[in-house]
């Protein structure tokens, strides 16, 4: 496993290993979208990660997809997110907020104005949104104008700022998962006939614009993207798969950006081919084949060994082992963790997974 264990440079950030946590979605923001005492206990727990990606945080009121989760549009916000960068950089620690505007997967409940989310074509995902009530369809979202394209594309970049004055070390705008950005790249889910749809060239226009946008204001070095090649999440479908990473990796590749990071969908090829492509940090959430679902160490190393990855990102190993590093170097004992308690709730499965001993 010494692989994992290397130094490692992303942007101007240089990482004591290859541990990357991965951004995982917990529903335990207090109102208004702002974080607590307990989510930076939670972050700085983990601050032996080569990096730590934040959970999925809107950057406008129209981006939130879920209830509970956490925002970097409000001055309020802000100084929340402040104390939990504070706790992981006192730590010796380096954290990225993850952007996630949800583009269609949203729900008139989750804004005060009772809106419809917003997508680049009215087709609704199909899937449903989670609430105290009762769960709810994903209604049919409201198409966006080349006025509202544009405003997305700066709430990215306001969001950055905002993260920057919250401490953050950078920034990854998530463009995997089914959410806005992916929803653009998807043939599945664009059938717009403007600029921003039909060719491969048109449909990657978002996602290249929203992080230049975000690295106009806070450099380059200090901006990654997440992307999961093939991936059906929330109904999301590519049927150009191939093609279409490799015209997204080379638009972005003069950029200089901090990373790429990868969320693996059982096509190892993908990922080699976007690898070999892409000139910059690369980080893989490994997942080759069915049964590498949650990712082990050993998925990691040997993505590491292959040459397909810079660094490896755990999401379910890191939730439930706060000290995932000593637990690797040790070979283990790891703890299995509670899908019970994955999203909203208190401190339990949260913060209360002890260390070892």
């Amino acid at each position: 496993m010494q692989e994992l264990f290397e130094p490692l440079s992303a942007g101007k950030l240089e990482l004591p290993n290859r541990l990357v946590m991965a951004p995982m979605t917990r529903s335990r923001a207090g109102a208004g979208g702002i974080v607590t005492e307990l989510t930076a206990e939670y972050y700085r727990q983990r601050a032996a990660a080569g990096l730590i990606i934040t959970e999925g945080t809107q950057p406008s009121v129209r981006g939130q997809g879920y209830i509970q989760t956490p925002g970097l549009h409000s001055d309020d916000q802000v100084t929340a997110w402040r104390a939990v960068t504070d706790a992981v950089h006192a730590e010796g620690g380096r954290i990225f907020a993850q952007l996630m505007h949800s583009g269609r997967v949203g729900h008139p409940v989750l804004y005060p104005d009772g809106g419809l989310p917003l997508g680049p074509s009215p087709i609704a995902t199909g899937d449903k949104l989670f609430t105290p009530d009762g769960m709810l369809d994903h209604p049919v979202p409201q198409e966006m104008t080349l006025d509202d394209i544009a405003q997305a594309v700066a709430e990215f970049a306001a969001a950055a700022r905002n993260a920057i004055a919250a401490g953050f070390d950078g920034v990854e705008l998530h463009g995997a998962n089914g959410y806005l950005i992916q929803q653009f790249l998807a043939d599945g889910s664009n059938t717009r006939t403007d600029a921003y749809g039909g060719t491969i060239e048109n449909r990657i226009r978002f996602a290249v614009e929203a992080v230049r946008a975000a690295a106009d204001v806070i450099g380059p070095e200090r901006v990654a993207l997440r992307i999961s090649p093939g991936g059906t999440s929330s109904g999301v479908s590519e049927s150009d798969t191939p093609e279409l990473y490799s015209a997204l990796t080379e638009a972005l590749a003069p950029l200089g950006l901090a990373y790429l990071h990868v969320m693996e969908e059982l096509n190892r090829e993908t990922t080699r081919r976007i690898s070999a492509e892409w000139p910059g940090t690369l980080i893989l959430n490994p997942h080759p084949t069915p049964d590498a679902f949650p990712a082990t160490p050993e998925h990691g190393a040997e993505a590491l060994r292959e040459g397909v990855a810079d660094a490896i990102a755990f999401g379910e190993l890191w939730l439930a082992n706060p000290d995932l590093p000593a637990r690797i170097k040790a070979g283990g004992p790891y703890t299995k963790a509670d899908r019970a308690t994955f999203y909203g709730g208190d401190h339990h499965g949260y913060t209360d997974y002890p260390p070892l001993p």
